[in-house]
């Protein structure tokens, strides 16, 4: 069976999942989708001239959405990144919101009318109201469509654990959840290292719990500020979600799922597989996180109906 992936948003974080995925020889088939074809065309050229010192053959096709029909998952990495170098909005992800409405619509009624029925991936940005958007004008179900969500802020406290404590980030355990913005937060009660709960050895190793989620909230500004963009720990993140749906491997990760609770999608741990969203985990929250989800899902549903001053219907 040919194994097809689909990546619409060819910036910089739709080709670094596309190098990944080609140098990684993760599929049979990559179909490229931009508006910018002159660089799409170069893209896909550069990857085939790869190929020559590459492990894999990958097939490349270039912005053909009729393609995408048998594909198992599709990327919408739709993004204006350049819209937050304005300094009254520096690494605002909202900035991008009333230009990314109309092209993730776009994109999500050719996806449809191609005939796809694999699962949806979402990296743009605002993530939890373009997975919203995607999900809303595509009408796919539910649980094919999600968004990296705080894939990416769980791994960046990781990040910071890890420098605390001195292991690897992967012997960390534990998620950051809400949206993927500011109103996220670090689900303290779930994160552990050594087997230990991280707040009750935080007063022995000086780890300054507060600072850290701050820095891990504005984690991607920091990025964006030394090189206006940020593009290899999404593109990780991606690559992980994109191997467990292919794999069909049944993994509980921190994506942007829709909560029937709250109404709304927004990131919190799931089961993923084959065909998209197995199972929702429950977490057992103190109060107080439980109020900063409840809070969050507010934020994004708040966000959520503003979607038609931006949209025709």
């Amino acid at each position: 069976m040919t194994r097809r992936i689909g990546i619409i948003g060819m910036g910089h974080v739709g080709s670094t999942i596309a190098h990944c995925i080609v140098h990684n020889g993760y599929a049979d088939d990559l179909v490229l989708i931009d508006k910018n074809k002159d660089k799409l065309i170069a893209d896909a050229l550069d990857f085939r001239d790869a190929q020559a010192n590459l492990d894999y053959h990958t097939n490349i096709y270039v912005n053909d959405y009729s393609a995408l029909g048998d594909a198992d998952i599709v990327i919408c990495s739709i993004g204006h990144i350049k819209a937050q170098l304005d300094p009254k909005h520096y690494g605002d992800r909202f900035v991008e919101f009333r230009l990314n409405i109309p092209e993730v619509k776009d994109a999500a009624k050719k996806v449809k009318e191609a005939g796809f029925h694999g699962v949806v991936i979402v990296i743009t940005n605002p993530c939890d109201v373009m997975t919203t958007i995607f999900q809303r004008y595509s009408e796919f179900p539910k649980h094919k469509v999600i968004g990296t969500g705080t894939m990416l802020d769980s791994a960046r406290m990781k990040r910071a654990v890890d420098e605390a404590f001195h292991v690897d980030p992967r012997s960390v355990s534990g998620y950051n959840m809400g949206e993927h913005g500011n109103s996220q937060f670090s689900a303290w009660s779930t994160i552990k290292v050594k087997d230990q709960p991280v707040v009750e050895m935080a007063e022995a190793y000086h780890f300054p719990i507060k600072k850290v989620e701050q820095s891990v909230r504005v984690g991607g500004y920091t990025v964006f500020a030394g090189k206006h963009y940020t593009n290899y720990a999404i593109a990780s993140a991606a690559c992980k979600l994109i191997n467990i749906v292919m794999n069909d491997a049944r993994t509980e990760v921190p994506v942007s799922n829709y909560r029937y609770k709250y109404d709304t999608y927004m990131s919190y741990p799931i089961i993923l597989g084959r065909n998209g969203l197995i199972e929702q985990v429950h977490i057992d929250l103190t109060d107080s996180e439980q109020q900063k989800l409840a809070d969050s899902a507010k934020f994004i549903q708040d966000k959520v109906n503003h979607i038609k001053e931006y949209v025709d219907e």
